[in-house]
């Protein structure tokens, strides 16, 4: 092929059962396939991957960089997609931008709060969690990513905002996102941010991914096959069991 002037990104995420593909130029989205189907990722990865190639006229070796969404979500789904993008990377020389889900979310926030948090599930009865703030046009995490209760999750946040603790100024301050924003939209009324703005974005994550990496591979912010590892937030079940027999 030709001088190519932009960046070409291909965009996996796995971390929920409604995941996708994504091709982009730069921050240009080329196309993408998001089916929201049950079938099992080692089933329907491929074919997808197929369509998406076949619709945008490329194919893997083409792109300059691979994006995955590298955690949280489900176990499961993360290894395949983070397993699929470390050998492209491996096979065709390129190199990788992990990029958090939780992130993904909150770069679709709309408004212009300081500060936004994201929500995902995190089953159990608890929820996926980030607070970021807007700087310089992008996102920059506050704290870590955790799991937890809502509720436990809400009063987290409201300790990491130093600059606005009076409530009042938090609330102004704040935004929440999420494709489901009824994780958190009952505790939230009841709570000191009771009145922040919920809002409920895009289950489809890896267009926002493969925008995110851009700024990472901008940045200098890529890893390479090796380095290439997972998020999880939440430790395995089979962890959890090794570190305490008695965990369920």
């Amino acid at each position: 092929m030709g001088y190519n002037p932009v960046m070409r990104v291909l965009a996996v995420d796995t971390s929920t059962a409604s995941g996708g593909i994504a091709a982009l130029e730069d921050k240009r989205l080329l196309g993408h396939v998001f089916t929201g189907s049950a079938e099992d990722y080692s089933t329907r990865l491929y074919p997808e991957l197929e369509t998406l190639l076949a619709e945008v006229k490329l194919g893997v070796a083409d792109f300059d960089v691979y994006a995955v969404t590298a955690g949280p979500g489900s176990f499961t789904g993360l290894r395949v997609g983070l397993t699929t993008v470390k050998g492209w990377a491996e096979v065709h020389g390129k190199h990788v931008a992990p990029v958090s889900g939780l992130q993904a979310v909150a770069a679709q926030a709309s408004g212009t709060t300081e500060y936004i948090a994201a929500v995902v599930d995190g089953r159990r009865g608890q929820i996926f969690g980030g607070l970021y703030r807007r700087k310089e046009g992008e996102l920059e995490p506050v704290g870590d990513e955790v799991v937890m209760r809502a509720d436990e999750f809400l009063t987290d946040v409201y300790s990491r905002l130093p600059r606005v603790r009076e409530a009042r100024n938090s609330i102004a301050a704040l935004s929440f996102a999420s494709p489901e924003p009824r994780l958190f939209s009952a505790v939230l009324a009841s709570s000191v941010l009771a009145g922040a703005r919920g809002e409920k974005v895009s289950a489809d994550l890896a267009p926002w991914v493969g925008q995110l990496a851009f700024d990472l591979a901008r940045r200098g912010e890529l890893v390479d096959a090796l380095s290439l590892d997972a998020h999880y937030v939440r430790r395995s079940d089979a962890e959890s069991y090794w570190q305490d027999p008695r965990a369920k």
